[in-house]
């Protein structure tokens, strides 16, 4: 995030070896703190634990990761296979990794010159997604104009899907700074986005940072706001886009999309081309991650809130249909309507850079 001390992800070679270093996303609001990460095992740990979180930034450290191992000598397919398997639901991980991987390949043995392709790739795939995220803010700007003429919006988002998602501003909450810097954002709702509160640690913190007019809500108090007609839009980002449209993203979109259709609020979806995944038909074949149950009957390690020995349900997605979305904005273009020949149509137009 530009407006913090340091970057989501970076790449450094110190005298002993190349190494991976992240901010822990755990750590914020309170402490910008730095993770180096020497192997694939420990960058496999930091994104289970969401020590690096959001769908572009996903894909950038699983490309990365193949760079390192290659540099340090470790088994790179061993590798891509943990890496890609970290977090399911995610494809933009295993897509740089498949990335990484293809070009570490396509370079020879496994020699040096494998290892520093698999690693000039990452750094393609880096520079790729901040180009990407400029070009979203574009046209997510535009498609504001076009559904809301007039300005001062008031939109609701919920989890994070800003610079720390990204090699550049990010995605929806990209698109919200820069309306914001235009003075068209009269208001920023922000989802807490339980369990893990991502919305109240991460967007609330960019969203002060960058002096938004914002307010922080409890996700079971969205219902509130369409109904009082605070909300003009809903922008959210998406870990994994089907064939067919149907969206995953953090737990809890879904019932904002069934409030924005009933109360005739658009419902935007903002991701690169990266998370759309052809091969998987529509939303039953979305493969959920569950997370572990303590994260939510903990408020934090060891301090339960709720009775020992309570199960918990704890999805970290839900999938929304295609029909109550508005539109998904890529980099390549507006997706609206949105069915699977306007997505399929707007995906070739990327073939090249996905084969």
């Amino acid at each position: 995030m530009a407006d913090l001390r340091v970057p989501a992800l970076r790449w450094a070679e110190p005298p002993d070896g190349p190494v991976l270093v992240l901010l822990d996303q755990t750590r914020l609001p309170a402490d910008e703190v730095e993770l180096v990460v020497t192997d694939v095992p420990g960058l496999v740990a930091a994104i289970r634990s969401l020590s690096v979180r959001g769908a572009p930034v996903l894909g950038l450290a699983g490309a990365y990761g193949v760079a390192l191992a290659a540099a340090r000598g470790y088994d790179v397919s061993e590798a891509a296979r943990l890496l890609a398997g970290a977090r399911p639901t995610a494809v933009n991980l295993e897509y740089g990794v498949r990335r990484a991987v293809a070009a570490y390949e396509a370079a020879g043995d496994g020699s040096a010159r494998a290892a520093a392709a698999a690693l000039a790739e990452a750094h393609a795939l880096f520079r790729e997604d901040a180009e990407a995220s400029a070009r979203m803010v574009a046209a997510g700007r535009e498609l504001l104009g076009e559904l809301l003429p007039g300005g001062r919006f008031r939109i609701l988002t919920h989890c994070n899907t800003g610079a720390l998602v990204s090699a550049g501003g990010g995605t929806a909450l990209a698109v919200v700074r820069a309306a914001h810097e235009a003075g068209e954002l009269r208001r920023l709702w922000v989802d807490e986005t339980r369990p893990l509160l991502q919305g109240a640690r991460l967007t609330a913190c960019e969203a002060a940072r960058a002096g938004m007019p914002f307010s922080l809500l409890v996700d079971g108090a969205a219902g509130s706001l369409f109904a009082a007609g605070e909300v003009d839009a809903v922008l959210i980002g998406a870990d994994r886009i089907a064939a067919d449209g149907s969206v995953a993203n953090k737990v809890g979109s879904y019932p904002l999309a069934v409030l924005a259709k009933h109360h005739g609020v658009p419902f935007v979806v903002v991701a690169p081309v990266s998370t759309v995944d052809l091969a998987t038909p529509d939303g039953a074949a979305i493969h959920v991650e569950q997370r572990p149950g303590h994260e939510v009957t903990e408020i934090r390690p060891g301090v339960s809130v709720a009775p020992v020995g309570t199960q918990a349900y704890n999805p970290a997605f839900d999938v929304t249909p295609p029909e109550l979305v508005t539109a998904i904005v890529t980099e390549l273009g507006v997706v609206s309507p949105v069915d699977h020949g306007t997505l399929a149509e707007v995906c070739s137009r990327s073939r090249s850079t996905k084969s």
